[in-house]
């Protein structure tokens, strides 16, 4: 018999912290910040060191680049605008992104982007919360013209210049076919990117200001934004893109001068958050609080209800479930869940030790963000080491791993 230590075994925190230290003793990994929490208790691991070669140790305050893991979060600010009734799920985006009104549409994904037929209707807001749209990055088309097309316009966040401004970024998106037909399909990143530019539009405020408004200023998110200030510059660690051959390490971004060293051009709701472990525990405690947050309420149940449930179809979930499946090798073991939310993957079916109904995501940064209403959990697990290799996200399925073995139900 174990003893018990906020809801978790002291021998099951005792192997989770065993895990992740191995993984940073094997050098593969520099360090690792880890959160689990229960109610209101927390327990915290920091490992390792903020750089490859060593120097300061990683901390709990340590801020990192959320990559896809900013998803979850920045969609609170469409269930803000949705509960004040400034959205409705089936309002046309186009009343305030005239930009993507009267949509052609590809014939066939792999087709010119001339080869187009008329979209059937118009693009709604609900098609782009639950990134449904038509538009998105498909690891499936790589080479095609379309895929190419998004790249040569700066619509990704991962290309050695930045992205442009959120108009001149709409207006370049706006001169693409859609892939799939508005509703069809479950599209990966840019309906997040795209959420900003639209939350933008509605309030006549930037992006980042009606967030720290609305959710980072009441969750008390004090390390959350787009950019790190220099006065907390020496808390972020580089970010690291090892060699996926040779497995050597190579500095993708710096932390001083580096890309979140300054506010950036376009802040993208897909990937662009710095944070903390403690911050992105707040935000998924809320949630798991039904929209609470220190007895004040930040979000209503329903519109949390309905960011954290699956909002796909019976089809749009079967397509994404086998597109997860069919691509397991490219992505390390990520993305088996099965159902999509509103910003958040939500696990339909019990692929791993994981129960159904888990909703958040995983981040290209070697970042892993996800809440359990099951079981009242939150885990989040933080590295600087992005998936051009599988370090990261072995880490993160070990964490993962010991974690649910660590629940003392």
């Amino acid at each position: 018999m174990t003893s018990s230590n906020g809801g978790f075994t002291d021998e099951g925190l005792r192997k989770v912290r065993e895990v992740l230290t191995r993984h940073v003793e094997s050098g593969r990994v520099p360090g690792v910040v880890a959160l689990i929490g229960r109610g209101d208790e927390t327990h915290v691991e920091a490992i390792g060191t903020m750089s490859h070669d060593g120097g300061a140790p990683m901390a709990r305050d340590t801020i990192f680049r959320m990559a896809s893991t900013s998803k979850p979060v920045t969609m609170a600010a469409a269930a803000v605008l949705l509960d004040d009734c400034r959205l409705r799920l089936d309002d046309l985006v186009q009343t305030w992104l005239p930009e993507l009104a009267d949509r052609r549409v590809l014939k066939r994904i792999d087709g010119p982007l001339d080869d187009t037929v008329p979209a059937r209707r118009p693009i709604t807001v609900r098609d782009v919360l639950t990134s449904t749209f038509g538009l998105g990055m498909d690891i499936t088309a790589l080479g095609s013209p379309i895929m190419g097309a998004i790249i040569e316009n700066g619509l990704t966040p991962d290309l050695p210049q930045p992205m442009p401004e959120p108009d001149e970024w709409l207006r370049r998106l706006g001169t693409l076919p859609l892939m799939h037909q508005p509703g069809e399909r479950w599209q990966y990143h840019i309906a997040s990117d795209l959420l900003g530019v639209l939350v933008a539009r509605v309030t006549g405020r930037s992006f980042e200001s009606f967030l720290r408004e609305r959710v980072f200023g009441p969750l008390g998110m004090a390390d959350t934004g787009f950019h790190v200030p220099a006065e907390k510059i020496d808390r972020l660690p580089a970010l690291y893109a090892p060699d996926p051959q040779t497995g050597e390490f190579h500095v993708w971004d710096e932390s001083a001068d580096g890309r979140w060293s300054r506010p950036p051009a376009f802040p993208g709701g897909g990937g662009g958050l710095v944070s903390t472990v403690d911050d992105y525990h707040a935000y998924f405690r809320m949630l798991l609080d039904g929209g609470l947050h220190g007895g004040e309420r930040v979000l209503s149940r329903p519109v949390v209800e309905l960011m954290t449930t699956n909002r796909l179809t019976p089809e749009q979930t079967a397509l994404r479930e086998t597109l997860a499946k069919d691509n397991v090798h490219l992505s390390y073991g990520q993305g088996q869940h099965g159902g999509w939310g509103l910003g958040s993957a939500v696990r339909t079916y019990r692929g791993d030790y994981a129960p159904v109904g888990q909703f958040g995501w995983d981040g290209g940064s070697g970042t892993s963000t996800y809440a359990d209403p099951r079981h009242g959990l939150v885990g989040i697990v933080l590295t600087q080491v992005g998936m051009t290799v599988p370090n990261s996200a072995h880490l993160i399925h070990d964490f993962w791993t010991t974690v649910y073995q660590a629940v003392d139900a």
